[in-house]
């Protein structure tokens, strides 16, 4: 059985202005803001939240299937995944629009100015989760609204137990509908951040939350993770990275650790470990899929981080 991924595939435009914005943005001009930024450097990226995990399960041996919608620039991407040899069965290209596409200028102080385009990512309801053969787990991460709700509903009704990732979606949603994928959910994944809003939004506090999914888990970056489950709290450490470059994309890592672990019942220590690690190797990269290890060389480093093999 194949875990689906329901979620975005995005490309990631980064562009690096050798200057700090502070001395550009003149903060008694605000009101009448035109500025331009020279970008010698600029490079693009494959992201999206679906297609970084996606890319991780591969790193694991894994053969996770991909549902998105994407634009009519999708062809540098699509030669992309069949070299990593996902299938695209799932993935549907939307003729007039672009593929969802995020514009980001940092600048010295890693400050940064970034415009996103959904594009493509506000059809995903055209896709349905019935279509799909062969799957035993489901996410539910970052992508269209309505996409998020209709999957989430048919996940439950087809009784495929799934994992929900709502990421910087999580705003898109009020108390009320944020509980309606709770309590559909079997898994809840959010970092420290967005477990607060959460809370705030639907009213409870993490161990009512928690009650209502098998697991619950919440990242806290440097300081590790805790996931709580089976009426026990699991202290996760985070994996000392070889070096921080970029965070971006380390939450996808860590959730297709929690997903190959889930899929084959290795229990919420070593599956919260296997995550761990994940989240570390992808951190000393930049982006979200620029991070090269084989089966092997992960269950190497994950012998040397707990000191036990990987099952």
């Amino acid at each position: 059985m194949q875990t689906l991924i329901c979620g975005s595939v995005a490309y990631d435009t980064i562009m690096v202005f050798e200057d700090r914005f502070k001395n550009h943005i003149l903060p008694d001009k605000i009101h009448v803001l035109n500025v331009a930024f020279l970008v010698p450097e600029i490079r693009r990226e494959f992201g999206g939240c679906a297609a970084n995990i996606a890319y991780n399960l591969r790193l694991l041996d894994d053969d996770p299937l991909v549902m998105a919608t994407v634009g009519n620039d999708f062809q540098p991407y699509r030669y992309r995944l069949e070299k990593l040899r996902l299938a695209q069965t799932y993935i549907r290209q939307i003729e007039d629009a672009f593929t969802a596409q995020a514009f980001i200028t940092t600048d010295l102080d890693d400050n940064q100015i970034t415009a996103f385009h959904p594009g493509a990512m506000n059809f995903s309801h055209k896709n349905s989760v019935q279509a799909a053969t062969n799957v035993g787990l489901g996410v539910i991460a970052p992508d269209g609204r309505d996409g998020m709700i209709t999957h989430a509903r048919e996940f439950h009704e087809a009784g495929i137990p799934f994992l929900f990732d709502p990421g910087q979606g999580l705003p898109m949603f009020n108390g009320e509908e944020l509980l309606n994928f709770i309590d559909r959910a079997d898994y809840v994944a959010v970092n420290d951040y967005e477990s607060q809003l959460l809370q705030s939004r639907t009213g409870l506090d993490l161990e009512a939350l928690a009650a209502k999914v098998n697991a619950f888990i919440e990242t806290k970056g440097a300081e590790g993770s805790v996931i709580y489950a089976d009426g026990k709290k699991y202290a996760i450490p985070a994996v000392k990275p070889r070096k921080i470059v970029d965070p971006t994309g380390c939450g996808d890592a860590y959730r297709a650790g929690l997903l190959y672990g889930i899929a084959r019942g290795l229990g919420w220590q070593t599956t919260g470990q296997l995550a761990s690690l994940m989240g570390s190797l992808k951190i000393a990269y930049r982006g979200g899929q620029n991070h090269e290890y084989s089966r092997t060389e992960i269950e190497t480093l994950y012998q040397s981080a707990f000191g036990s093999p990987l099952p």
